[in-house]
């Protein structure tokens, strides 16, 4: 990974009144989880962000949920922050000049077409999104159906849409397809891509009545640590699976 930058300052009453939840889906990629919380915590410090990174630990035995563990981060994140960043363990903005600020005019797609290194096409909204607290309510969260691996995102920008939401993305970036590292490694890290059954035509509908009002879990523990330095919350997650609703859930 690249350099953590200096040790960063202690926030002051300059900062501004808004804070970011960092919220990270993980399971399983500590090496990963090593470099982004010091990383993350310095830049965001150096741009004067209030920020508490939330490690989304998934620690039951079904299939990995990146939906759902971000709506289990927003309830879980508390009154003090007052926007979220839905953000990939495995992606480093290298540019500091990418705007991580309250996105008060709507969602603000940091991870944009223009500068992901892997993902172009213009519906695109994943590996990093910010949203306040107030338009991801609107937008009833995230689907809770999509286990396994992709397509929660692409689900997500339809929500965006239907709550008459316009998504904005960064300006005067030029660093291109530099502007970010990805960490994962596809040959040590496979990804979950299996489709079973009916879920192959799921993974292309919108779920209308699911979301933040009907995800079910239990927090396991939740623990407050230092990384290098840099202050994070782990939130060992226990999600539950309808597998009469959803019977992809299972690896079986």
């Amino acid at each position: 990974p690249p350099p953590a930058p200096p040790q960063p300052p202690q926030e002051e009453p300059s900062w501004g009144p808004h804070r970011l939840a960092l919220l990270v889906p993980f399971r399983e990629r500590f090496e990963e989880l090593l470099a982004f919380v010091p990383y993350m915590h310095r830049f965001l410090s150096k741009k004067r962000i209030r920020h508490h990174i939330f490690i989304l630990n998934q620690v039951d035995h079904f299939r990995f949920n990146r939906a759902s563990l971000i709506n289990v981060g927003f309830l879980e994140s508390g009154n003090d922050t007052d926007y979220i960043a839905m953000h990939d363990v495995d992606l480093l903005p290298l540019n500091e000049h990418l705007d991580y600020s309250f996105p008060e005019a709507g969602p603000f797609h940091v991870a944009s077409p223009e500068l992901h290194p892997l993902y172009h096409y213009k519906t695109y909204v994943g590996g990093i999104l910010l949203l306040t607290k107030q338009h991801y309510e609107l937008c009833n969260g995230m689907s809770n159906r999509f286990w396994g691996w992709g397509r929660e995102d692409d689900e997500f920008y339809r929500r965006i849409k239907g709550a008459g939401l316009q998504v904005r993305r960064p300006s005067g970036i030029t660093t291109g397809y530099e502007t970010f590292q990805h960490l994962h490694d596809p040959a040590w890290r496979k990804r979950d891509q299996k489709r079973i059954a009916a879920q192959k035509q799921e993974q292309f509908k919108v779920d209308r009545e699911g979301g933040l009002n009907n995800v079910r879990y239990r927090i396991e523990s939740r623990t407050d640590l230092s990384v290098a330095g840099a202050p994070c919350t782990v939130l060992n997650i226990l999600l539950d699976c309808d597998t009469n609703e959803t019977p992809w859930c299972t690896f079986g």
